[in-house]
């Protein structure tokens, strides 16, 4: 019979705890914060969990990406095809089983987090002495501000079960696997390609003797090019995921210091609502967490994760302005590992780190599951 280490059922354990915990919170919202003022019911025990991207998910796994020749050439169009289809296909996979789409959405990615979190702490174990550095790693994901989109119909969960296991096979050199679980992260978020560069950078410096192995790095590009295949099909645009982004969330390109200035004045320039301000705030704040981490990274000689953290903050820093970078800092495995490695070092950060994060956790929990970020 199959068990897991005592190891990674602890971590499993932390990750039940924290789902519990939003739970609750989710459950409490939904009284505390109804969608309609002196109210007498509440919505739906599932209401608080569909929230923005996830309708863009839904429309795709439940009508596909162009319904009835609708598409871009059509005004007020929502510009789906900015999501890749991985998770999608999967939420129509899941529905077949599980009616109800937003319970088929919970369930994957509450599957996947399982997965995500066990694969991180095991490449933390690779880092750092002793059990409870991969413990600490989970502690810091867990509790993280944006943690909230782990438990949600989103991406991040799914990703990281895809991408921590590839991150995983590449370190013990099975490039096979690694390519494989890395194609596959590549068709859920287009973050993938970045996962394969960082792998390819790793292969470079570890694989002087696996050069037959070399044509596997390839694969990874594979669903990226398969979908731009489908959508230049339907709208004659090779680039149309892309252009989507442009026009539904102004990711087109502008130098890093535009950008800085564009969410800048967001934030502090009085030039949008008290929510919107907290979040473009928020966006510098990632920012340059990402920027210090990356530094790090590239200070220790750690190039493979650090190309994967750069190329992540050269495309989420060169919009508009600032887009879901405190998101993006889920993706960012070594941020978690360093923290753990820091507190291992001087224990008062992990109190410090708690003491801030766990009133943000809630915060943005609350403001996700309410959906009121813009209140």
């Amino acid at each position: 019979m199959f068990r897991l280490p005592p190891d990674d059922r602890e971590v499993l354990w932390l990750y039940l705890l924290t789902r519990a915990g939003l739970w609750v919170t989710a459950y409490c919202a939904r009284w505390l914060f109804p969608a309609a003022p002196a109210t007498r019911e509440a919505g739906s025990v599932l209401a608080p969990f569909r929230q923005w991207d996830w309708y863009h998910y839904l429309h795709v796994a439940r009508d596909g990406y162009f319904p009835d020749g609708a598409g871009p050439w059509l005004s007020h169009w929502d510009n789906r095809e900015a999501f890749f289809p991985g998770f999608p296909l999967l939420l129509r996979a899941v529905h077949v089983v599980v009616p109800h789409w937003t319970a088929a959405g919970l369930l994957i990615s509450f599957v996947a987090g399982g997965v995500a979190v066990v694969a991180l702490a095991r490449i933390a174990r690779l880092h750092l002495p002793g059990a409870d550095g991969g413990r600490r790693a989970v502690l810091f994901f867990l509790l993280s501000p944006c943690a909230i989109f782990l438990a949600a119909g989103y991406t991040e969960a799914l990703f990281l079960a895809l991408a921590l296991p590839a991150w995983l096979a590449a370190q013990r050199r099975d490039w096979a696997l690694a390519a494989t679980l890395t194609a596959l992260a590549t068709a859920v978020r287009v973050s993938g390609l970045f996962l394969a560069a960082a792998i390819a950078v790793h292969f470079l410096l570890v694989a002087r003797r696996h050069w037959r192995a070399l044509p596997w790095l390839a694969l990874p590009a594979l669903p990226a090019a398969l979908y731009s295949w489908y959508l230049h099909a339907h709208t004659g645009d090779w680039l149309a995921w892309k252009h989507a982004q442009e026009r539904g969330w102004f990711r087109d390109f502008h130098a890093p210091w535009v950008a800085w200035s564009h969410t800048w004045a967001g934030a502090f320039g009085r030039t949008q609502t008290t929510g919107y301000a907290f979040m473009f705030q928020a966006e510098l704040l990632a920012l340059l967490a990402g920027l210090l981490l990356l530094a790090l990274l590239l200070r220790r000689r750690r190039w493979s994760e650090a190309t994967y953290i750069g190329l992540t903050l050269w495309a989420l820093g060169t919009s508009y302005w600032f887009t879901s970078i405190p998101r993006a800092t889920l993706l960012w495995w070594p941020l978690w590992i360093t923290l753990a490695a820091w507190s291992l070092r001087r224990p008062r950060v992990k109190t410090v780190y708690l003491c801030l994060a766990s009133p943000l956790s809630v915060i943005f929990a609350l403001t996700f599951l309410t959906g009121r970020w813009a209140g």
